[in-house]
């Protein structure tokens, strides 16, 4: 005599129950967690079941590996056959649960370090960027947090003799570890290129450089991690974006409206990838005389305020043409005393800036 099995047909609580925990596989959350089961039919005469999934990406091979591991679920739990449809998940969902999804992955980059991360930009060469790096990086540690910087404008890099650094990284075991000065840990292509030459690189080799700075260096314990950009929207650039989704941004411009325009773009490549703008930093912004304490507006007025307005942020400081005091005993051409006004101004920049990073 012949036993036939008598399987019994899903309803849909069952259906809901057993791909809850499936994760969409961009968010690495579970649908039960996003709502993503969207739609369940079943057809009893042919033990058919339907579903719509909302998931954060369509299109993709991550789907048709999700959409072979539901059908597997669903066969094995009692359907003959199953219709899957996918939609696209709505933005402020995917926004709910991409910041942690975010931080994991930067923190896997970084070793398992997971610092705050701000890229200083600007539109054009020749604005001071460099120099606002290095001061603001200063000044945080000034302010008693642990910094790093890195210095990712790799065709013209500068920090370390802006900085006075004379020495070069040792490497230990499989690590470099980077040379630190007035408490900040700093890394350059500097360190690595004999006698100023210049760097003959395409795009890709620029790449793998900025992970390596990431990857093979030993940050130890850091709060702020800067990055000082090439001027401009290209390679490194867009690097940075893609690795590091969660970095906020300053962006650094002259009182000069053409400077302020171009370096709009800078502005507008962070919001479209939703870097957060932290506000604009008007650099060169008037000469103080000595003798007459009145103030030149050498390069113009108004380009920091036009461009944060455009930027909907917001200014965060505006710096002086000033030198830093002369030091025979300390060398470092470019970062500024904590007594001298510009010091001064960097260090109230910096507490703007952890205020807001930390509220």
């Amino acid at each position: 005599m012949q036993i036939r099995m008598v399987t019994t047909l899903l309803t849909k609580e069952q259906v809901m129950e057993l791909l809850g925990p499936v994760r969409d596989p961009f968010i690495h959350t579970t649908l039960a967690e996003t709502d993503g089961i969207k739609n369940v039919t079943i057809r009893e005469e042919k033990k058919h079941v339907s579903v719509k999934i909302g998931i954060s990406k369509l299109n993709t091979g991550e789907q048709m590996q999700m959409q072979q591991e539901i059908v597997g679920i669903l066969k094995k739990n009692g359907a003959t056959t199953v219709g899957l449809r996918f939609e696209q998940l709505p933005d402020e969902i995917i926004r709910e649960h991409q910041p942690a999804v975010d931080q994991a992955k930067e923190a896997s980059l970084m070793g398992g370090v997971n610092p705050h991360f701000i890229a200083v930009a600007s539109g054009k060469g020749g604005v001071g960027k460099s120099t606002v790096t290095v001061n603001l990086a200063t000044a945080l540690a000034r302010l008693g947090k642990k910094v790093g910087v890195i210095d990712a404008d790799i065709y013209g890099f500068s920090v370390p003799d802006m900085m006075g650094i004379e020495e070069r990284p040792i490497v230990r075991g499989k690590k470099i570890i980077p040379v630190e000065r007035f408490g900040v840990k700093v890394i350059s292509m500097g360190f690595f290129v004999e006698d100023n030459s210049p760097i003959i690189w395409r795009g890709p080799m620029l790449g793998k450089m900025l992970n390596s700075f990431f990857s093979e260096v030993e940050w130890g314990d850091l709060d702020y991690l800067l990055l000082d950009l090439p001027p401009g929207t290209g390679d490194i650039a867009m690097d940075v974006h893609e690795l590091l989704p969660t970095c906020k941004e300053v962006i650094v411009t002259t009182p000069h409206p053409t400077a302020a325009f171009v370096a709009a773009r800078a502005g507008q490549m962070a919001m479209k990838t939703n870097h957060e703008i932290l506000g604009v930093i008007e650099n060169m912004s008037y000469f103080e005389s000595k003798v007459t304490g009145e103030k030149e507006h050498v390069f113009g007025k108004g380009g920091g305020k036009k461009l944060a307005e455009v930027l909907k942020t917001k200014v965060l400081g505006q710096l002086p043409l000033q030198q830093p005091y002369m030091d025979d005993e300390v060398f470092a051409p470019s970062v500024y005393q904590e007594d001298h006004p510009t010091g001064q101004e960097f260090r109230r920049i910096a507490a703007k800036i952890v205020a807001q990073v930390e509220e």
